[in-house]
C-alpha cells in the first residue's frame, strides 16, 4: 500500500476525499472500487497520543490502492459547535471555544494547499455531504474545502445522504437550497466496508460503534461546477438515511430513513 505525499501517483480523474481513517469504509464503501485516488485529510487525534499511534498503524495496513495521507492535525473541535443554531463559516462550521476554532480555521488553508494538488485534473470527487453526515466539524469543512477548489478544478462533487439527529438543524437549513442536479441510487460494498472495519478494530482505530450496519441502497447527489448550467434542485423532500437507525444493536429504535420536508 502506497500513502505517502511523496509518491508520484498515475493520472486520475475520479477521487475520494474524507476527512479522517474509517470514514471511506462507514459512508463511501460503494464508490471505493471506482475511484483512483483515496485521500484522508486528518491523521493525529488531538490530545490522544494513544490513538493516534493506533490509527497510524491501521492506516499502515489497510488494503487501499492509490491511498494519499495528508496527515494534518485534528483541530479537536468535535464538541465545540451550537448545533441548536449551527452557522456554517468560510472555513466550515462555528466553533465556539476560541483555541479550538484557531486551530480549525489553520486547518482549512492547509486543507486547500493539499487538496489543490491532490484533486487536480480529477473529473469527479466525491466527498462529505454539507452537514457532515452526522455532524462532525472536520467532515463539514472537508466538504467546503472540496467546494471552494471546484470552480478552480473544473470537476463535478459527489456527496452522500447520511445524516445523524444534531446535524439535521443544519441539514434543514440547507434543504430549500438548489445544490444538486443529478442523483444515483447505489449499493454499499459491504464486504470490502468490513474487512476494513476489521482492520481498523485490530489495531485499535476504529471510531464508530461496532453495532453499525450498512443499509442495503444509499443515494449519491452530484453538485456540478459552477459554469455548468444544469438545473439545481433542493434536498427538500428527499429521503435521508439516519445514522441512528443503521444499528443492528441496540435494535433500531426508528427507521434508517428519513424524509428531508421543509415547513
Amino acid at each position: 500500500m502506497q500513502n505517502s505525499n511523496d509518491i508520484a501517483f498515475p493520472p486520475h480523474r475520479a477521487a475520494l476525499v474524507v476527512a479522517h481513517p474509517d470514514d471511506e469504509s462507514l459512508w463511501f464503501s460503494s464508490v471505493l472500487s471506482s475511484v483512483d485516488r483515496i485521500v484522508f485529510c486528518f491523521g493525529d487525534q488531538f490530545g490522544e497520543s494513544k490513538k493516534a499511534a493506533a490509527r497510524r498503524r491501521a492506516v499502515s495496513a489497510l488494503p487501499l490502492q492509490g491511498l494519499l495521507n495528508l496527515a494534518l492535525p485534528e483541530s479537536g473541535t468535535r464538541f465545540f459547535v451550537d448545533w441548536a443554531r449551527p452557522q456554517l463559516t468560510q472555513f466550515g462550521i462555528a466553533i465556539t471555544d476560541p483555541a479550538a476554532c484557531v486551530r480549525y480555521e489553520d486547518n482549512y488553508g492547509s486543507l486547500i494547499e493539499g487538496l489543490r494538488t491532490a484533486l487536480a485534473g480529477c473529473d469527479a470527487v466525491h466527498t462529505h455531504n454539507p452537514w457532515g453526515e452526522y455532524g462532525h466539524p472536520d467532515h463539514i469543512q472537508v466538504y467546503r474545502a472540496v467546494t471552494a477548489l471546484q470552480a478552480e478544478l473544473g470537476y463535478t462533487i459527489w456527496f452522500t445522504n447520511y445524516a445523524g439527529a444534531a446535524s439535521w438543524p443544519l441539514v434543514q437549513q440547507i434543504a430549500g437550497q438548489p445544490c444538486w442536479a443529478q442523483r444515483r441510487a447505489v449499493r454499499p460494498d459491504t464486504a470490502t466496508a468490513r474487512a476494513l472495519m476489521r482492520v481498523y478494530a485490530r489495531n485499535g482505530a476504529w471510531t464508530w460503534t461496532r453495532a453499525h450496519r450498512w443499509p442495503a441502497e444509499e443515494m449519491l447527489y452530484a453538485q456540478p461546477c459552477s459554469a455548468n448550467l444544469q438545473p439545481r434542485l433542493p434536498l427538500s423532500g428527499e429521503w435521508l438515511l439516519d445514522v441512528a437507525g443503521l444499528r443492528w444493536w441496540p435494535p433500531p429504535w426508528r427507521g434508517a430513513r428519513r424524509q428531508l420536508l421543509v415547513l
